[in-house]
C-alpha cells in the first residue's frame, strides 16, 4: 500500500502529539502537518496535497464540521474524518449528508483510527462506532467538577504550570494547588499524567 498523508487538526496540542504517536505505529501512515483551526487546515491544502484529513470538532475559527464542508467542496478527493466525543444519531445523519467519510468517538482506540483512515482512504465510510452516538446528552458520564475545576484541567492539557495558570486565572498559585488535589480527590486519581488521560478519554480536553 502506498504512503496515505494525513493531516491533523486539533486546538490542543497534547492531544496532536498522541494522535501522531498512535499513528506512526503503521508504516503506511504519516502525518505531513497539522493544524490547530480549520483556517490553518485550508490554507496547508492550497498547496499541498493530502490524503485524510482527521478534525476535531470544537476549534476556534473554524469548527470542524464547518472545516469540513468547506474541504468536500474545494477538495472532494480527500477524506475527512471527525473525531468527537459525545454525537446522536441526528448529528451523524448531519455529517453523512455533508458528505464527510467517517466519524470516530474522541476515545476511540489507536487501532480504530488507524483502520478508519485506511477504510476511507479506500473509497469506503467509518461509522462502526454508531451505536454508541444514539446516547442522549442525559447519558452522558456526570464529571461532578465546577467550571473552574474544569478551565483548570484544560490548561494543564495546555501545558501551563500551576504558576502560569495563577497569572491566567488570577488567582493564587496556592488556590490552584488546592483545586488540583481537589480535582483529583473527586476523581480517584493520582497524577497530573492519569488526570490528563482522564481529560482526553472523556473529552474535557
Amino acid at each position: 500500500m502506498s504512503t496515505i498523508k494525513i493531516l491533523i487538526a486539533d486546538d490542543h496540542q497534547i492531544v496532536i502529539d498522541g494522535l501522531k504517536l498512535v499513528l506512526s505505529a503503521r508504516e503506511e501512515l504519516k502525518v505531513v502537518s497539522e493544524a490547530s483551526n480549520g483556517v490553518e487546515v485550508l490554507e496547508y491544502l492550497e498547496n499541498h496535497r493530502v490524503d485524510v484529513v482527521v478534525l476535531d470538532i470544537n476549534m476556534p475559527e473554524m469548527d470542524g464540521i464547518k472545516c469540513a464542508k468547506k474541504v468536500k467542496t474545494l477538495y472532494p478527493k480527500t477524506k475527512v474524518i471527525i473525531l468527537t466525543m459525545y454525537a446522536q444519531k441526528s448529528f451523524v445523519e448531519e455529517i453523512v449528508k455533508i458528505g464527510i467519510d467517517g466519524c470516530l468517538l474522541k476515545n476511540n482506540t489507536g487501532k480504530e483510527l488507524c483502520d478508519a483512515i485506511i477504510r476511507v482512504h479506500e473509497g469506503k465510510s467509518y461509522y462502526d462506532q454508531i451505536q454508541n452516538f444514539n446516547k442522549s446528552d442525559a447519558d452522558h458520564k456526570e464529571f461532578s467538577l465546577s467550571e473552574r475545576e474544569v478551565e483548570i484541567i484544560r490548561k494543564l492539557g495546555d501545558g501551563m504550570t500551576s504558576a502560569q495558570i495563577s497569572d491566567d486565572l488570577f488567582i493564587s498559585e496556592h488556590t490552584v494547588k488546592t483545586h488540583r488535589k481537589n480535582i483529583l480527590r473527586k476523581l480517584n486519581l493520582h497524577s497530573s499524567s492519569e488526570l490528563i488521560q482522564y481529560a482526553l478519554n472523556n473529552g474535557i480536553i
